[in-house]
């Protein structure tokens, strides 16, 4: 099997799906990387279009899996999306989904989606203006995280509790014409859990960060083993489920009740400290489910008289 990747081909990530390509019995899984940077489409008359990275043609190989959404302008980012999107319509398996990819990297839309479902999520208003955001300020209590709607790592997020620097905050993005995302901040006495979604299979850490109340790992957070209930990771599938990710990463706190409360749904979610937490070799259990996913999607093809676009 071949199998693409579209990130960084200098990640540790793509060196340790690499690495787990050995350790497979039967050594048939062959990792490459392909940047999003060179896609390139051919359209014909008749014909469903074609893509390549770096001269590589998408339909050589059995998958395609997304590590990253390098930033573009706003044409680059609908085309690379489009692409992949065109590439399932015919026949192409992308991991994951282009839909969840769209829907989990746009922190509103994710959201959105998620409260609707029934889902527990942070009190959050989004807007265009000053005024509108100053009124969710009080609101909320006057301690509000404010976060990119598009970003992930931790990178950008906020937390503002001084009136004064918060109307500074929300001017500065409304004169930059951008969107106001805040939330009322949860105090999570500084711990969230990370589950990670691998198809039925889930695993899990506590992570907590002693300088910053951010516990992202990137900030320096620190992971430890963590025994999540059933009830837990239920609430981590229907997310994944929701954001229509087969692997995800689902960020989880605990309000003053007691009661889990998802933050957000990665869709390119890391592993690199949940291999050390748990001592799970959480890259081999990637490869196998992307064969194992690989397996099924041929066999769907197949048994609906389809055939992998080449």
């Amino acid at each position: 099997m071949k199998i693409a990747v579209l990130g960084n081909p200098n990640s540790w990530y793509f060196s340790d799906l690499q690495r787990t390509a050995g350790l497979l019995a039967d050594n048939t899984v062959e990792f490459q990387s392909l940047p999003f940077t060179t896609i390139k489409a051919q359209v014909q008359t008749g014909r469903p279009p074609t893509f390549t990275s770096n001269e590589q043609r998408f339909g050589n190989f059995d998958a395609v899996v997304v590590r990253t959404m390098p930033p573009g302008s706003l044409e680059q980012v609908i085309f690379r999306m489009n692409a992949l999107h065109l590439f399932e319509q015919a026949g192409g398996l992308v991991l994951n989904c282009a839909r969840s990819i769209e829907i989990a990297v746009d922190k509103y839309l994710s959201l959105g989606l998620l409260a609707t479902a029934g889902v527990a999520v942070p009190e959050t208003t989004v807007c265009q203006t000053a005024d509108d955001a100053m009124q969710a300020f009080e609101e909320f209590g006057g301690d509000v995280v404010i976060k990119p709607v598009f970003g992930g790592e931790g990178r950008g997020i906020t937390r503002v509790s001084d009136p004064a620097l918060a109307i500074r905050a929300f001017r500065m993005l409304e004169q930059l014409e951008g969107i106001i995302y805040l939330q009322r901040f949860i105090d999570h006495a500084g711990f969230d859990i990370r589950i990670f979604v691998l198809g039925e299979q889930t695993y899990c850490m506590r992570r907590s960060n002693p300088n910053d109340w951010r516990t992202n790992i990137s900030l320096g957070g620190v992971g430890e083993p963590y025994d999540a209930e059933q009830g837990l990771l239920a609430v981590a599938r229907q997310a994944a489920d929701i954001c229509q990710a087969e692997i995800a990463g689902v960020d989880i706190v605990f309000d003053a009740t007691g009661k889990p409360v998802v933050l957000e749904v990665n869709a390119v979610p890391g592993w690199r400290e949940l291999t050390q937490v748990s001592g799970i070799d959480i890259g081999l259990e990637v490869t196998r489910f992307l064969v194992d996913r690989i397996m099924k999607h041929q066999t769907h093809l197949t048994e609906n008289g389809m055939e992998q676009i080449r």
